[in-house]
C-alpha cells in the first residue's frame, strides 16, 4: 500500500473510531454507570463484533447490499429500532439502587459484538473502507493492513471512550446528576438515529 493511501487510512480510521457514534456514547455511559472492568466485555464485543463485520465486507457483504437492496432497508429499520431501544436503556441506568429498581447490567459481549450489524456508522466504515482504501488487484495486501488499521482504532477508542466515562463518574456520584448525564447520552443516541432515517 503507497504511504499516501496509507496515511490518509490512519486519518479515516481515527475519524470514524473516535468521533461520538452509538458505540462510543454507550461506552461513556457504561463507564459512567458501571466502571472500567464490568465494561470491558462490551469493549471486547465492540472490537471483535467490528472486526467479524470488516472481515464479512472484506469477503463480499458489499456487494450483497448491491445485489438486494431491500436488505439494507432491513438493516436501517432494525437498527434503528434497536438503537431506540438503546437510548431507552441508557436513559433509565442509574448509579443509585434507592429507588427500589433492580440494578442495571452492562452490555454483554455477545450484545456488543451482534449490534455491529445493526450499527449504521460501523457498516458505514467497513464498507467505505473497502471501496476506497483497498485497490482492486491488491486485496491480499491492502485488506491486512486496512483490518490492522481500522482495529488498532477501534481497540484505542474503545479504551478511551470508556476511560472518558470512568473519569466523569466521580464529578456523577449524585444520583440527580448521574441521570441528567444519562438522559443526555440517550438523547445523543436518538440523534444519531437520525442521519438513518432521513
Amino acid at each position: 500500500m503507497p504511504l499516501n493511501i496509507f496515511l490518509a487510512l490512519v486519518l479515516f480510521s481515527t475519524v470514524m473510531a473516535f468521533t461520538p457514534g452509538p458505540n462510543n456514547i454507550m461506552l461513556a455511559a457504561s463507564g459512567v454507570n458501571f466502571g472500567f472492568a464490568r465494561t470491558v466485555p462490551h469493549m471486547a464485543g465492540i472490537t471483535l463484533g467490528f472486526f467479524a463485520l470488516l472481515a464479512a465486507c472484506g469477503a463480499g457483504l458489499g456487494l450483497v447490499f448491491t445485489a438486494l437492496p431491500g436488505l439494507q432497508l432491513g438493516l436501517k429499520v432494525a437498527g434503528a429500532a434497536y438503537m431506540l431501544f438503546l437510548a431507552f436503556k441508557v436513559a433509565t441506568a442509574h448509579l443509585s439502587k434507592a429507588d427500589g429498581a433492580p440494578p442495571p447490567r452492562p452490555f454483554t459481549f455477545l450484545q456488543a459484538a451482534a449490534f455491529q450489524w445493526v450499527n449504521p456508522k460501523a457498516v458505514v466504515a467497513c464498507l467505505s473502507a473497502m471501496a476506497i482504501y483497498v485497490r482492486p488487484g491488491h486485496e491480499r495486501t491492502d485488506f491486512p493492513i486496512l483490518l490492522a488499521v481500522l482495529m488498532t482504532a477501534t481497540v484505542l477508542s474503545t479504551s478511551t471512550w470508556a476511560g472518558f466515562g470512568v473519569g466523569l463518574r466521580r464529578l456523577l456520584r449524585e444520583p440527580g446528576h448521574a441521570r441528567v448525564f444519562n438522559l443526555a447520552m440517550a438523547l445523543l443516541l436518538v440523534a444519531s438515529v437520525v442521519p438513518m432515517v432521513v
